[in-house]
């Protein structure tokens, strides 16, 4: 089945069955490698993408439900060259050991700082639940998340997405 996917701004035809998990149309068909495969059971936090605002698990979302809405990755936050705040930030801040869980860890921030630009630190505690990290970063991402929100405020950066381009 044809479905269309607007994903960090661009639209996408795809052609597969409904109840795909937007996870694997995202890796395997649109070649979006940001989002991780962590448990594929919605506990981990590691396909973390942003779906209208909110940040969503997408190894358990059904590519069907997405059509006609607007998807972020970690890709459409910024590029290489041109890094967003979010990614700035946790460049910045040093906030990566392995890396894995971070592109769900910054999907879920970038949803809560697009509705508060300065969270505190319980808030960005109770956001990033659902995000598990085994390394021991925390501490560097909460600092990441928060100089993020700074960033974005002294930028007169509008709470929203920047596009790869």
């Amino acid at each position: 089945m044809a479905i269309s996917l607007n994903v960090n701004g661009e639209t996408h035809e795809v052609d597969v069955d409904p109840a795909t998990p937007l996870l694997y149309v995202l890796r395997n068909d649109l070649q979006l490698n940001g989002a991780k495969f962590g448990c594929g059971l919605g506990q981990c936090g590691a396909c973390t993408v942003v779906v209208d605002g909110e940040a969503v698990l997408s190894c358990v979302t059904p590519v069907s439900l997405m059509e006609g809405r607007e998807i972020t990755t970690v890709e459409g936050l910024g590029t290489i060259e041109e890094p967003g705040p979010l990614q700035a930030a946790f460049i910045e801040q040093q906030a990566a050991q392995c890396g894995y869980c971070i592109p769900g860890m910054m999907m879920t921030a970038h949803a809560l700082l697009r509705k508060n630009a300065q969270p505190s630190d319980q808030e960005i505690r109770d956001a990033l639940m659902t995000n598990l990290c085994r390394c021991g970063t925390h501490m560097r991402i909460l600092a990441a998340i928060r100089r993020a929100g700074e960033l974005m405020q002294q930028a007169g950066a509008p709470q929203t997405d920047r596009r790869a381009g």
